[in-house]
């Protein structure tokens, strides 16, 4: 470990606090002002869109025709990105002459993309063609990311709204929020990220592959293409998804430190504006940074438990003749080093972004442990766009429920009571998770076309088909690798794993909105427990741990726990 690691990522933090307040600002204006920004430049394409596709901005809907609206869409794009990936050897923007993709590896990228999630089973350079990456994909990075920033503005209305009994049971537009969140946010931000990814050497272009001579003489493919524009959008959406195969350890999408550290900054930055935007939907910014502070603790477990895991150096090597003072290097880049590469691994799964600059699967036990828990906790660490603040808003409804038994009263949040059908559907929202993960680990665990895809055999082979479930199912994306995950099996399983872990956890809190919208506001009293307050952000964290704990402890102690120890010299009884 060095000073200048722990720098970058105190600075790393820093900035995204300092971030939270003007681009939550942003956000609120644009989701919850009366005006939305650049109103002459953006109005008029905002109502065109609206009224091409016929929705009145101002009609609301219910929770459930929100949810409804959410479903079509997401349905459709699905089934348009799967056709795209089987026509791609017909239509244009194919200089490689790509071929269609297999029907099952075609279903699994398409549920993978419309999902958030970005799994991919594939090579993108030797896949998919410039039309697929942009049209199909590309496309899913935006209105994937635009979708769950609607989901958590309906659950904080849900929440925030003081209307009473009497008033309209409503969560916004779905259509109105997924047009705002794609034309005024994530369009003009991924516009500016990507020309400054431009400038640090990120390649942008239609060209063919080309053939060069290297500096022995040999040949090699040179692999070209749109790679700025998908780069931009797949960090500041949390999608995660890679132009090339190595994802953002390749030169072309990720060239220097700079901007290695400005990708960092893009993944986080609309999530922790969510929590100030939030703070004001409350009417109480305390509220806000309250989520925030629980968000920036766990955030902070998970890279002091990683960085030193990384930097001590493989346990397996130690007494062998094998220097070790810069840590543990395999499968880290050069360019970045030990903390750059942790610090990216820890950012990447808190934010359900499946982007990686380094390879998780040769990581040290512990070090490959945190990123994996990360995405246990259920992906609340900031978490991807929107679903990061709907998912620590019900955590934050049981942790209030909680607080609520051990004092003997009715819980109560903003001045809602929070009865039996809130911790029912909460409930319900925490159980699918684990229920997901574990059950098709198990499943994949002991059926011989589960197993054959596996590189390793012991703690460490568990490890990888656990975290290929928990990352499709949190709707991550990123891979412990050392799995050949393109088999018909894998592809399908983790297609539907995704496909529930996104849409079966979105109902339940879509319903919380619903069933809370409606509900009468009473002042606070003597037995309120106040929600914006640092002992409620710890008893949040504390929740959120023990929650995680509770359900996974016993999977990671036969994988990565019981690998530590087996690294560590110590004997399985």
């Amino acid at each position: 470990m060095t000073v200048a690691g722990w720098l970058q990522i105190a600075v790393f933090l820093l900035l995204i606090a300092a971030l939270a307040k003007p681009l939550g600002v942003y956000l609120h204006r644009v989701f919850e002002g009366v005006r939305q920004p650049l109103p002459k430049l953006l109005g008029p394409i905002e109502r065109f869109l609206c009224r091409l596709c016929g929705v009145d901005p101002s009609k609301e809907q219910t929770w459930l025709q929100y949810t409804l609206a959410l479903l079509v869409f997401s349905l459709l794009g699905l089934v348009v990105t799967y056709a795209i990936e089987r026509l791609q050897g017909a239509l244009p923007l194919n200089p490689q002459r790509f071929a269609a993709v297999p029907p099952d590896l075609a279903f699994n990228t398409a549920a993978s993309f419309t999902t958030n999630t970005n799994w991919q089973a594939y090579s993108g350079e030797s896949t998919m063609s410039y039309l697929t990456q942009m049209a199909g994909l590309a496309w899913h990075n935006f209105t994937s990311a635009a979708a769950g920033i609607g989901v958590a503005l309906a659950l904080a209305r849900g929440l925030t709204r003081r209307g009473g009994p009497d008033a309209p049971r409503t969560l916004g537009n779905f259509s109105v929020d997924l047009v705002r969140a794609t034309l005024y946010v994530l369009l003009p931000l991924s516009f500016v990220a990507a020309l400054l990814l431009v400038w640090q050497g990120v390649i942008q272009d239609f060209s063919a592959y080309r053939e060069i001579t290297t500096l022995e003489g040999a040949k090699q493919l040179l692999t070209l293409g749109p790679v700025a524009s998908q780069e931009a959008i797949k960090e500041l959406g949390t999608n995660g998804g890679g132009f090339f195969n190595a994802n953002s350890a390749h030169p072309f999408e990720n060239p220097t430190p700079f901007s290695n550290f400005f990708e960092l900054l893009l993944i986080f930055a609309i999530p922790g504006a969510l929590t100030y935007l939030y703070g004001r939907m409350a009417g109480s910014q305390k509220q806000g940074w309250a989520l925030f502070g629980a968000m920036a603790a766990l955030f902070l477990a998970g890279v002091a438990v990683a960085y030193p895991s990384e930097a001590a150096g493989n346990p397996a090597l130690r007494g062998l003749a094998v220097d070790q003072s810069g840590g543990n290097l395999e499968g880290k880049e050069a360019r970045f080093g030990i903390a750059a590469s942790t610090l990216f691994a820890t950012v990447t799964t808190d934010a359900s972004c499946g982007a990686v600059n380094a390879m998780h699967d040769s990581f040290t036990p512990l070090g490959g442990l945190v990123p994996l828990v990360n995405i246990q906790l259920g992906e609340v660490i900031f978490g991807g766009v929107g679903a990061g603040l709907y998912g620590m808003l019900v955590m934050v409804l049981l942790t209030v429920f909680i607080a609520g038994l051990m004092v003997g009263r009715t819980p109560e949040y903003l001045g809602k009571k929070i009865e039996a059908r809130e911790m029912k559907l909460a409930m319900l929202y925490v159980l699918i998770f684990p229920l997901l993960i574990l059950g098709f680990s198990g499943w994949a665990a002991v059926a011989p076309y589960g197993v054959s895809s596996l590189n390793n055999a012991g703690p460490h082979g568990l490890s990888e088909i656990l975290y290929a479930y928990t990352s499709a199912t949190g709707n991550n994306g990123s891979a412990f690798a050392g799995l050949n995950a393109n088999t018909p099996f894998w592809n399908v399983s983790m297609g539907v794993v995704m496909l529930a872990g996104r849409f079966l956890m979105i109902v339940p809190a879509l319903a919380i909105g619903g069933s809370m919208v409606g509900k009468k506001v009473v002042p606070p009293g003597p037995g309120t427990f106040p929600t914006d307050t640092l002992l409620f952000a710890s008893l949040l964290v504390g929740v959120i741990l023990i929650v995680g704990a509770l359900t996974f402890f016993p999977a990671l102690s036969l994988g990565p726990v019981v690998e530590h120890f087996l690294a560590a010299g110590g004997k399985v009884l």
